[in-house]
């Protein structure tokens, strides 16, 4: 059923708002999970990369080319040759399937073991029981689940509010309307910003979800285990659009009018803080 949609100029139907950007360059170990790279070296290497949840793949081949202490682009250049496990859909392209994790790393490690390593420990955790059942419920495969994930990962305000943001995306999609992430053009575009213009909406790129409908043609970054979780087992509800009027308080509702109020409310905040 395809449902009215508001004009897109009038508004920012998923804008995380007040949340901090992701730094390229960080290492966040808060939330990363230790997984052994099986590297063939008889001792332990104390070194160590970070891969924090959300990270796009160019961030990541980044932080593989410093770790290893090779020569920037060295990783995307190794990826014909990498000859990683990638579903089909993903047409060669490992982006959300980096998994986010600390991995070791020894004078053995080269940019395709790394890659390698991230994408089998990523297959593994996608390819479980629990994923695959909530793929099922949600009429959707896994790599889509991967690519509904990875929306999550960037739109939810916290972890609290993952299985939220899911049901928002699911809903959207039943209904027949456009998803409008602004994450998504973020993408796009490459950045991350927290203020997407009119301008920004109109562009043209598969993963504009303001103008093209369904889901992006692949995720939009790495996401982690809650993301993932949150994208198998949505939360229940109606609800069609949501905003962060302020930090901890992202509001979700049906309505659209209450959006715009909610939507004024983050303008008016936002305004105040500047």
């Amino acid at each position: 059923m395809q449902t009215k949609t508001p004009r897109r100029g009038a508004i920012r139907l998923t804008r995380r708002g007040w949340i901090a950007l992701i730094a390229t360059g960080a290492v966040v170990a808060a939330t990363a999970v230790a997984v052994p790279l099986l590297l063939p070296d008889d001792k332990p290497s104390p070194e160590s990369l970070t891969i924090p949840e959300g990270w796009r793949s160019g961030q990541v081949y980044g932080a593989i080319d410093k770790a290893l202490g090779v020569p920037s682009g060295t990783t995307k250049k190794s990826l014909p040759k990498a000859d990683l496990k990638l579903p089909g859909d993903a047409g060669g392209n490992p982006e959300g399937y980096l998994f986010p994790a600390t991995y070791p790393i020894s004078s053995q490690s080269t940019p395709a073991s790394v890659l390698s390593y991230m994408v089998n420990t990523a297959t593994k955790k996608f390819n479980g029981g629990k994923v695959t059942a909530g793929a099922d419920r949600t009429a959707v495969n896994i790599y889509q689940t991967v690519t509904i994930a990875s929306m999550i990962e960037a739109e939810a305000g916290s972890k609290a509010d993952m299985g939220k943001v899911a049901r928002v995306i699911y809903n959207r999609l039943d209904q027949g309307m456009p998803l409008q992430m602004d994450s998504t053009i973020n993408y796009a575009l490459n950045r991350s910003t927290l203020d997407t213009r009119d301008s920004d909406t109109k562009i043209n790129s598969p993963y504009n979800t303001y103008v093209r409908m369904g889901l992006p043609p692949t995720p939009i970054g790495n996401p982690g285990e809650e993301a993932v979780r949150a994208a198998t087992s949505p939360a229940q509800g109606d609800w069609l659009y949501f905003v962060t009027v302020k930090p901890g308080d992202t509001r979700f509702t049906s309505s659209f009018e209450e959006q715009q109020k909610n939507v004024a409310e983050f303008n008016k905040n936002k305004k105040s803080a500047s």
